[in-house]
């Protein structure tokens, strides 16, 4: 039997055992959660969070965030500057802005969310029935929302309210139209691409029904981006309906609305700036909100597909 170096044996035995694997320590809870990673790295997004929810707040219970009557005002308090007692100031008949903005803020979103609501189901509708059907359907209804896009928004929002007459619900109805037909498209679109699909096909072979394929398959599959499309119009909604209420189209005065309070402080812009700048502030702000979360929801893989 031939001797076997010292060297050789441990050189066998260093390759017949398993090399050894360095243990890691586990991540700690809240550097893989979600809600970590989003405040480390997306504080942005946070902040747009709350404001919106500030915004709801504001709408569902004014008379929690301040104790002034915003219609009635006190004489002795006429154009007061921001302050501690009234912290937006005060407006030509003694009354408190910032319980004006509080209170308006039921307004303005009450109209923002039918706007959107308006729009998002009558153009899901259009581009569910135009995407799944095709053929004539298609072309027909298709036409009709290229001649809705090339029309101005505001132009067809002016036409429509002059139909309809003044007030909330009406601009609310009109902004909500305009937007038809980019709900419309997009969906058309993602329906036209989730009927192409293997699964799709397959359920039409085992005799499925059309309605129970639309309910399971197309309109869950196609939701998310147009949940992401809902979000954006929200900030285009606000400054539409702010818009055609500063022209005067709104609800009629003492009642309070973001954008009646921006036009009822324009002539006193040398005297009382922010009567005007500070409601506007808040619609920037929370128009920007919108667009954040919305551009946030546009990033997640699973919507943006």
């Amino acid at each position: 039997m031939s001797n076997v170096s010292l060297s050789e044996t441990s050189d066998r035995l260093t390759a017949a055992t398993p090399p050894f694997i360095e243990e890691r320590p586990a991540p700690s809870r809240f550097s893989g959660s979600a809600l970590g990673r989003i405040l480390i790295t997306q504080p942005g997004l946070i902040v747009a969070i709350l404001v919106l929810a500030a915004v709801c707040f504001a709408a569902l219970f004014p008379d929690l965030l301040t104790a002034f009557n915003p219609i009635r005002g006190q004489g002795g308090a006429r154009l007061r500057p921001p302050g501690l007692t009234h912290l937006f100031g005060t407006d030509n008949m003694g009354r408190d802005l910032f319980a004006r903005v509080v209170y308006g803020t039921r307004q303005s979103l009450q109209a923002v969310v039918l706007a959107v609501g308006v729009g998002m189901a009558v153009g899901c509708a259009i581009g569910l029935l135009a995407g799944y059907v095709g053929r004539w359907v298609d072309d027909i209804l298709m036409r009709l929302m290229d001649v809705l896009l090339s029309v101005p928004m505001l132009l067809i929002s002016l036409a429509i309210i002059n139909a309809l007459g003044f007030g909330m619900v009406n601009i609310a109805i009109a902004v909500g139209i305009g937007s038809i037909a980019g709900f419309a498209r997009l969906s058309r679109s993602k329906v036209l691409g989730i009927r192409s699909t293997a699964y799709v096909e397959a359920a039409l072979f085992a005799g499925i029904s059309q309605g129970r394929i639309l309910a399971k398959h197309i309109i869950p599959n196609a939701l998310g981006p147009v949940i992401v499309l809902a979000t954006l119009e929200l900030g285009w909604a606000i400054l539409s309906v702010s818009a055609l209420s500063f022209l005067g189209f709104g609800p009629p005065p003492p009642t309070p609305e973001w954008g009646q309070l921006v036009a009822g402080g324009r002539d006193y812009m040398t005297t009382a700036w922010w009567l005007t700048a500070l409601p506007g502030l808040v619609i920037l702000i929370t128009v920007l909100a919108a667009n954040r979360v919305a551009q946030a929801l546009a990033g997640r893989k699973v919507i943006n597909t």
